[in-house]
């Protein structure tokens, strides 16, 4: 165990940087380029926008605009709100933050315990609607006296504080071997200032730029022109206007990761590497491993940011439900062999009769163990079908069926689908003439699925 924080801070501030790196090695598997991820999440305020709220306050301090009592005004998707409201709790300043409704009730929350004041605004708007979250902001400037916009998306004390921090970091824990640094980009302040610092160390290390789909940077930096964007689910990089704290000159190229992928690897993370993120820090870790699998050299090193914890996305990210409501997670399609394997009655899988067996004792079965159909097999294979209404009504006319063989009374044969067969494409099978289908597995009939069971199972109660 590394011996570490040997003496004690004056304050929690001097906790903020010199985060962890670690290698990546399970999620990584059988990729030969090494993935090193760097653990923001262990910032005092769980993200790597604790490294520029500080600093954005403390410069607006220097140049005299932000005065005791003051209030720091931002649209943040919600890390730098904590980055900025840590800093403003212990310096006294009040804090207001205007978020698009899309982001996390847990983010919400975090910033109202700092003390914050959080107006929320819609996602759904252009970027010069008043109503966008940037822009409310500056209106609350506007009308608030003694306020300042900390401005993270054009403020340039955002890269530079990763070009005095995050950079210097990166290059000393890998002893100078690192030759791909890959970021996601928000603001582009962390991609942008620890980019340009590594490269000024080594030319020839790769700056990747990662971008959800949606997001118009990619395109921008390739035609200088910002196109049209789109929703995307990520939270926290990615915009649909371009900032001046993207420095384009440091980055050699973007790339896009899709929403899924991107969520999904960050699902990865916590269950491989016990590292629990959020989504765009799965897709630093997506993009990073695409480029380690085109490199495939055991001596690069490629190192990526993980950006902020993922307690903050339990609601969603982690969030099956939510996951699965946005098509962003793949249900697992339950056979019916599946389906035979939930039941709980005590019946057995299959009950069944030959053709010789009299029709009393059909019912007598279907009494004993609480079934409707039963098949009628012989050799091995169903030759027809018993339905408990329609016998119950042909013996009720005539009794004397009760003690004919079932082969004078049955019905045509249950159809037969494999055990791997989807319970989702059952539906138009089961009938009010056909209320059942047997399961075969090598051949061999293992079980019956009736409408009661389909019906059980999609109400949830199986």
């Amino acid at each position: 165990m590394t011996r570490q924080h040997l003496k004690p801070y004056d304050s929690v501030l001097e906790t903020i940087g010199w985060t962890p790196l670690i290698r990546l090695s399970r999620i990584g598997q059988g990729i030969r380029t090494p993935i090193y991820g760097k653990a923001e999440y262990a910032n005092p305020g769980g993200s790597v926008k604790d490294r520029i709220g500080l600093d954005i306050i403390e410069a607006a301090e220097r140049k005299g605009d932000l005065k005791p009592g003051g209030t720091i005004v931002e649209g943040t998707s919600g890390n730098t709100g904590v980055g900025l409201a840590l800093a403003a709790a212990l310096k006294g300043y009040h804090c207001i933050f205007t978020m698009p409704d899309k982001m996390s009730q847990e983010k919400v929350r975090l910033l109202k315990a700092y003390g914050a004041e959080v107006v929320i605004t819609p996602t759904a708007v252009p970027p010069d609607h008043p109503d966008n979250y940037v822009n409310k902001a500056k209106q609350i400037v506007h009308d608030t006296p003694g306020a300042i916009l900390a401005n993270q998306f054009y403020n340039q004390t955002n890269p530079e504080a990763h070009y005095r921090t995050t950079g210097p970091e990166i290059w000393e824990q890998t002893g100078g071997r690192v030759t791909h640094y890959v970021a996601g980009a928000g603001t582009g302040g962390t991609v942008s200032g620890a980019g340009r610092f590594l490269k000024e160390k080594n030319p020839r290390i790769r700056v990747i730029g990662g971008d959800p789909v949606g997001s118009l940077y990619t395109g921008y930096s390739k035609t200088k022109t910002t196109g049209e964007g789109a929703p995307y689910k990520v939270e926290g990089i990615g915009g649909d206007k371009i900032p001046s704290t993207i420095w384009w000159d440091v980055i050699d190229e973007f790339r896009q990761i899709p929403d899924k992928e991107a969520l999904g690897v960050a699902r990865r993370l916590a269950r491989e590497e016990g590292i629990l993120v959020g989504g765009s820090a799965g897709l630093n870790v997506a993009l990073a491993m695409q480029i380690a699998r085109e490199v495939d050299d055991p001596e690069a090193c490629i190192v990526t940011i993980l950006c902020d914890t993922g307690e903050r996305y339990l609601s969603k990210v982690f969030n099956d439900e939510w996951m699965q409501e946005n098509q962003l997670l793949d249900v697992p399609r339950l056979s019916v062999e599946d389906l035979i394997a939930r039941r709980t009655r005590g019946a057995p899988a299959l009950v069944s009769l030959a053709p010789a067996a009299q029709v009393r004792q059909a019912l007598n079965l279907m009494s004993t163990w609480g079934v409707s159909q039963i098949p009628v097999l012989e050799n091995g294979d169903c030759v027809g079908g018993l339905i408990e209404a329609s016998l119950m009504t042909r013996a009720l006319a005539q009794p004397a069926l009760l003690d004919r063989p079932v082969r004078e009374v049955m019905d045509a044969p249950f159809p037969v689908v494999d055990a791997g067969f989807p319970i989702d494409r059952l539906p138009p099978m089961l009938t009010r003439e056909t209320p059942a289908t047997l399961v075969q597995k090598g051949g061999k009939l293992i079980g019956i699925i009736s409408r009661y069971d389909l019906l059980q199972q999609l109400i949830g109660t199986r």
